[in-house]
């Protein structure tokens, strides 16, 4: 039994499509010359850590001898959420709970592994709950919390990444 080989048909250009094609040349001739430079998208599948970027918790001689944790690492409320958001893309996200045995986590499970990592305060995470909380009302979706937004039937992954990203945003644009 053989098998037919299938060929792109040849393409065929109208008066008025070579006209075009014409038109649409000239056009790029008139715009200025631009290095060509590739577009590297943010949320990549490069492998790296969820904590790229930020210093990790360093314990003082102190610390070690008093057996205490590190100072936690400063970072902005929009910083919180990224690393929020980069958690859950690392290790995975689930609903109706705060983590699984996988180690999938919600958006509170996300916002608690990045706090209890050493970045930022409780005030960082409540802050940024607030974030989060104003865009879902400023989009019109009025939820009681962030987490019944994680929870709802419906809520994708990606939606709740996008709601973090618009949240750091908002965040940013604010400066905290």
């Amino acid at each position: 039994m053989g098998t037919a080989l299938l060929l792109p048909v040849p393409l065929a250009l109208t008066p008025e499509g070579v006209a075009l094609v014409a038109e649409i040349e000239t056009y790029l001739a008139t715009l200025p010359a631009r290095p060509v430079v590739p577009y590297v998208c943010p949320l990549g599948s490069a492998q790296q850590l969820w904590n790229a970027g930020y210093p990790a918790p360093a314990p003082t001689l102190l610390n070690r001898l008093a057996r205490r944790p590190a100072r936690p690492v400063p970072v902005t409320v929009a910083d919180h959420l990224q690393l929020a958001s980069r958690y859950m893309t690392a290790f995975g996200w689930t609903q109706g709970r705060l983590w699984d045995s996988a180690g999938r986590v919600c958006l509170l499970g996300a916002q608690a592994a990045v706090l209890a990592h050493g970045y930022g305060t409780p005030t960082t995470v409540l802050r940024g709950r607030v974030q989060v909380m104003e865009v879902l009302h400023a989009t019109g979706r009025p939820h009681a919390s962030p987490d019944r937004f994680n929870d709802t039937p419906g809520t994708r992954q990606a939606d709740v990444h996008h709601l973090l990203d618009r949240a750091s945003a908002r965040a940013l644009s604010l400066g905290i």
